[in-house]
């Protein structure tokens, strides 16, 4: 009997095959991380080689083989990899997410409905376009740590417990830290920063879509930091990362719009 299965998934990287196929790699609602042969998508009569492009959200069917399973039929459930092509910001942050996706889903056919889920939202977010991709990109790192069990201590100390806010902030220790906990090395983040982190967090988008760019930087940095050290390797995507605020357009006497983009890539932790 054939051993066929399907599955939804988006697809987070391929690599090439042999002279026609890739390997693509995908994380699928019901059996997590899955790598898959595509044969014959690297010609230019492939019925379906266009689907399983980075950040494709495709439903597959697979048959199950000896050491790789093989694609079969995909039908494209959003075609996520169209408007995030197209946007340079949109897009890097997009890469950083499949890349944090890979990184974090390290066992293949391991269920990880959860980590699915946040990565289909954040990439219809960046798709949408109608929200800051660095917000939108830093929201999905909190989530995906909180997620692993990675999540900073931000309103309460990292090591004791004690409520705050406090004014440190230690990434090897895990997150806020009060003035008799704190570590040599600590940072001391102003207070809108972890406001920001907390909303961001929390799905807090009126307060976080508020807040300075000069804020945003600091955050993202934070959040950088803080999921590098856990995964204890860095981002290679990460400083590929359009750092800057959604332009901010004030209508002018003649009806042009003046624009004052802030841009800030954020360095290698």
């Amino acid at each position: 009997m054939v051993n066929l299965y399907r599955d939804t998934g988006v697809v987070l990287r391929t690599h090439k095959l042999g002279e026609a196929d890739r390997i693509v790699t995908l994380l699928t609602r019901r059996h997590g991380k899955v790598r898959a042969v595509a044969k014959g998508v690297r010609r230019t009569s492939s019925r379906f080689g266009a689907r399983l492009e980075p950040f494709g959200h495709v439903d597959v069917q697979f048959y199950t083989g000896r050491t790789l399973d093989v694609i079969t039929q995909v039908e494209t459930v959003d075609a996520f990899q169209l408007p995030l092509v197209a946007d340079y910001q949109a897009y890097t942050a997009a890469s950083a997410i499949a890349e944090t996706a890979d990184r974090l889903s390290a066992e293949e056919g391991e269920p990880v409905l959860k980590l699915y889920l946040l990565v289909v939202g954040a990439l219809r977010a960046l798709a949408d376009g109608q929200r800051d991709c660095s917000l939108v990109l830093d929201a999905f790192f909190l989530r995906a740590m909180s997620y692993a069990g990675w999540a900073p201590a931000l309103t309460e100390c990292a090591r004791c417990g004690l409520p705050g806010p406090h004014v440190a902030f230690s990434v090897s220790a895990g997150g806020s830290m009060c003035q008799d906990c704190r570590v040599p090395g600590s940072v001391h983040p102003a207070p809108e920063v972890l406001d920001l982190l907390t909303a961001l967090l929390h799905g807090e988008w009126t307060l976080a879509e508020s807040t300075l760019p000069g804020t945003r930087r600091d955050a993202s940095g934070l959040v950088a930091a803080h999921l590098q050290w856990h995964l204890e390797r860095q981002l290679r995507s990460l400083p590929l990362v359009e750092r800057r605020a959604r332009e901010a357009v004030t209508p002018t006497a003649g009806g042009s719009a003046g624009r004052t983009p802030d841009r800030q890539v954020v360095p290698g932790q």
